[in-house]
């Protein structure tokens, strides 16, 4: 149960909260399956079947977020109302004028939503109240919004912030492509991206390519910076680091694998395994980078 993606945020070290208190709070919004004019509906469920809201393992907290979405493209609904409107016409003898469209698009919508597919995304949310870390399994910062907004509604108060830290990615990850070297604890892998500063936004990928230390001075030289580097954590985990502070690609590697490899566990106890080892490691890993990346930068907190 690796989480693949992992957007950052803080809490206070330590988060004084505990699991029951935090599952009656998620509880009012927990996931209904939607009525049949609803495009799209949110809500908690239990990250582990059969279980509850929160699952806690040695104070590492894990919940998830289910977004259940129609599917209802927008050419049908063009189609159908496109219909409508021929009909339309030819009862009034005039063709339907803008707001007319848009009334025959929504009674259209309506009609045809309860007849929609639905589909389920789920999305998984570590919290590690002890260190303060609030990581969730997302790609990009709209699916993170997504379970953050839900999460602000039923957690009150909820005391999470972003993580600044001192010196920028981009700024980091160019200096160690630069120097060769990355930050004690960190190997860098064989993928980047540089972009060019300005209009142009000129980008050069390296994928499964030996990154050069005379290209790439040259190409930083040259007024590129890196935008994402991969790295290797403690020969433990390798992922991708981006100019926004977002973990991409998370891999724990063979040594991590061997360790887990553990016969005789039912699949409850293979999840409590995985979770305690990916939470353990993850928060270790975080800390290392925050390190590497000058520390955490307080001042911009206040402003």
């Amino acid at each position: 149960m690796w989480f693949k993606n992992l957007q950052i945020y803080r809490l206070p070290s330590p988060w004084n909260i505990t699991a029951e208190a935090l599952e009656a709070q998620l509880a009012a919004h927990a996931y209904q399956p939607g009525s049949g004019l609803e495009a799209q509906r949110l809500g908690w469920i239990a990250p582990r079947e059969g279980g509850g809201l929160v699952h806690e393992i040695g104070r590492q907290l894990l919940i998830a977020l289910r977004a259940e979405k129609k599917l209802l493209p927008a050419s049908v609904v063009n189609q159908v109302a496109k219909a409508r409107a021929a009909e339309l016409e030819e009862q009034q003898g005039f063709k339907p004028g803008r707001k007319q469209m848009k009334d025959l698009k929504e009674q259209v919508t309506d009609e045809l939503l309860p007849k929609a597919f639905s589909i389920h995304r789920d999305t998984l949310v570590w919290i590690d109240p002890e260190s303060g870390w609030l990581g969730v399994d997302a790609a990009a910062t709209a699916k993170a919004d997504e379970v953050l907004g839900l999460l602000h509604k039923s957690v009150s108060p909820l005391p999470l912030r972003p993580l600044h830290v001192i010196q920028s990615p981009a700024a980091a990850m160019t200096a160690w492509l630069a120097s060769d070297e990355a930050p004690s604890n960190f190997s860098i892998d064989q993928d980047t991206e540089l972009q060019a500063a300005g209009e142009s936004k000129a980008t050069i990928r390296y994928v499964k390519h030996p990154l050069e230390p005379d290209d790439m001075q040259r190409k930083i030289a040259s007024g590129k910076q890196c935008t994402r580097l991969a790295l290797t954590w403690a020969d433990r985990i390798s992922f991708v680091l981006t100019e926004s502070l977002s973990i991409k690609r998370i891999s724990p590697l063979d040594v991590l694998k061997e360790n887990a490899e553990i016969s005789g566990m039912n699949d409850d106890e293979i999840f409590d395994a995985d979770m305690m080892l990916m939470t353990g490691e993850l928060s270790k890993l975080l800390a290392d980078l925050v390190y590497g990346l000058g520390g955490e930068n307080p001042e911009q907190d206040q402003s």
